[in-house]
């Protein structure tokens, strides 16, 4: 091959790059906010659910979060929550007396977390309830 045709070539790849990066951006740019984090004894709603962490504290291994849940008959309501720990994801434990089922009643019980396995302070909560999504900072 000519050296003309390798510099054509190059020339057209280098182009094809910048278009399918300059697509990208626009992309990026269109794209929502992130919402930003409920406040701790705040009042939000997932889907029809309606959740405000009420208090948290840390003993140990053992992160407990109390939470009022309520708005949907669900058995399995409360099984949305999960909880970042210093970049690991923890889901709630299912020993002893846990928070599950949900009423439409608000009712106020515990999601505990076992965060022996997380190396810092760091701790977020996720509550999913089908595509919706909130969060909370509590560290």
């Amino acid at each position: 091959m000519k050296t003309r045709t390798l510099l054509l070539l190059a020339l057209g790849c280098g182009v094809a790059i910048m278009l399918a990066g300059a697509v990208f951006l626009v992309q990026l740019s269109a794209q929502d906010d992130v919402e930003p984090a409920a406040a701790l004894g705040e009042s939000t709603t997932v889907g029809e659910m309606t959740i405000v962490v009420e208090q948290v504290v840390e003993t140990g291994s053992v992160l407990d979060v109390t939470v009022r849940i309520g708005g949907v008959d669900d058995v399995d309501g409360a099984d949305g929550f999960r909880l970042i720990a210093a970049g690991r994801a923890v889901r709630p434990m299912t020993a002893g007396e846990r928070c599950r089922a949900t009423t439409i009643a608000a009712r106020t019980c515990i999601v505990r977390f076992d965060v022996s396995r997380a190396d810092g302070t760091s701790r977020v909560l996720f509550y999913e309830r089908g595509d919706d999504q909130a969060r909370w900072v509590l560290a």
